[in-house]
């Protein structure tokens, strides 16, 4: 069982800077599944999409709208999670959700979802 809670949303103007938080608390009887760690986001009529996702040992991977822009990072001994987002757009504006899961392909678990909105 794996709990997320997400923090730091808001409202922003275009070319501004947020970051996320995500801290998971994992049973431990089953540590493996916050392995992978992940942020995805749903924009108003939009599908939910994946942003960017890291594993345990720093491997990371970007949607190809954010590379350059955002910045995804751990800290294992917290089992924290976070989103630099730098140069925010409009086009950014969503509900941003943390997952968590053994691997990136199954990160099944999800937090509460921490909206973001850039506007000027």
């Amino acid at each position: 069982q794996v709990q997320l809670v997400e923090s730091g949303g808001g409202l922003v103007q275009p070319g501004g800077s947020l970051r996320l938080s995500c801290a998971a608390s994992v049973s431990i009887f089953m540590p493996n599944m916050a392995n992978a760690m992940g942020w995805y986001r749903q924009a108003p009529g939009k599908q939910r999409e994946l942003v960017a996702a890291i594993t345990r040992g720093g491997t990371t991977n970007y949607a190809d709208s954010v590379k350059g822009r955002f910045t995804i990072s751990r800290d294992n001994a917290k089992n924290t999670v976070y989103l630099q987002m730098n140069s925010l757009k409009p086009e950014d504006t969503g509900v941003y959700y943390c997952n968590a899961g053994p691997q990136v392909a199954t990160m099944t678990y999800w937090g509460q979802g921490t909206q973001v909105t850039v506007s000027s």
